[in-house]
């Protein structure tokens, strides 16, 4: 059994419920444990580019819960994991600042981080600890008929130090293996390493939603029957902006936008109910059809 505490960040449990429904349902099927934390809070992401030291020690707070409890910590959404993996390695490597940030922490919260955790994405754990050979095997259904553009996204990998150089951000691997362990073929498409400008859509939203409709249109002249992400902002961005995207350019994408466990779930003979499908807001007709009936995955 591999354990984990499942870290969902904010915007997943209140913005992308099917993502958290077919992770915890793939992670069921696939021998992964997770222990939920009431206590957890925001990641400190928001308040890094304005009080640093804060967001660093919202992060410790978080660290330190999964500590008490012994568990490392996995989380859903890219930035979640950045923010808290590059907190983990900086308390881990200086002592000094970990004194300091545990003096307010113990002064504030009672809580003490020690630096014994890891903090892991969702799909990283799917892809190093469960393995794409034990995803191969469990394959249930047949999804060769699928072919799927990957979306990495800013934080998924970088930055690099944070993530043990788990591969190169500026040639990564690891979803396009995962996407094809589930037997649907990964696309290769142009600009597929861009950002999807939810970092700027507060700031620019013209220039924000400039990005998604670049690759929007780059994955549909790929092929693409839908578009695969790991983080929640990315689904966002994507999905929930696809029709402003249109109205704005006056075109029509229509591209479905899948989380990673939501085709995992599939290939493994998850019913679409228990993907989620049904709160994806651009529908698939072809993906829903390859969902297992709801009553014939119990």
């Amino acid at each position: 059994m591999i354990e984990y505490a499942l870290y969902l960040g904010c915007t997943a449990p209140v913005r992308t419920l099917n993502y958290e429904l077919a992770a915890r349902n793939t992670a069921g099927r696939l021998g992964i444990d997770f222990m939920d934390i009431e206590e957890f809070g925001c990641c400190g992401f928001p308040l890094k580019s304005v009080h640093h030291h804060t967001a660093l020690l919202m992060a410790a707070r978080n660290l330190a819960l999964a500590e008490e409890r012994g568990r490392n910590i996995c989380a859903l959404c890219s930035s979640c994991t950045g923010t808290l993996a590059e907190a983990n390695r900086v308390l881990q490597s200086d002592e000094a600042l970990r004194r300091e940030v545990n003096h307010e922490l113990q002064a504030s919260t009672g809580r003490h981080y020690n630096g014994t955790i890891q903090v892991r994405h969702f799909a990283r754990v799917l892809y190093e600890e469960v393995g794409l050979e034990r995803i191969r095997q469990a394959v249930a259904v047949d999804l060769s008929s699928l072919r799927l553009a990957a979306h990495y996204g800013c934080h998924y990998l970088k930055p690099a130090a944070a993530h043990d150089q788990f591969e190169d951000p500026e040639d990564p691997h690891s979803l396009d293996e995962l996407i094809a362990a589930t037997g649907a073929q990964s696309v290769w498409y142009e600009g597929r390493e861009q950002c999807c400008g939810g970092g700027i859509l507060g700031a620019d939203e013209e220039t924000a939603l400039a990005l998604p409709r670049l690759k929007l249109e780059r994955a549909l002249q790929a092929g693409a029957d839908a578009l695969v992400v790991v983080c929640p902002f990315c689904d966002i961005m994507y999905e929930f902006q696809q029709r402003r995207i249109e109205k704005m350019y006056q075109a029509r994408y229509g591209l479905p936008v899948l989380f990673y466990p939501q085709l995992l779930g599939l290939a493994l003979g998850l019913s679409g109910e228990e993907v989620g499908l049904s709160l994806n807001r651009v529908k698939s007709k072809k993906l829903m059809e390859l969902a297992a009936p709801a009553h014939a995955s119990h």
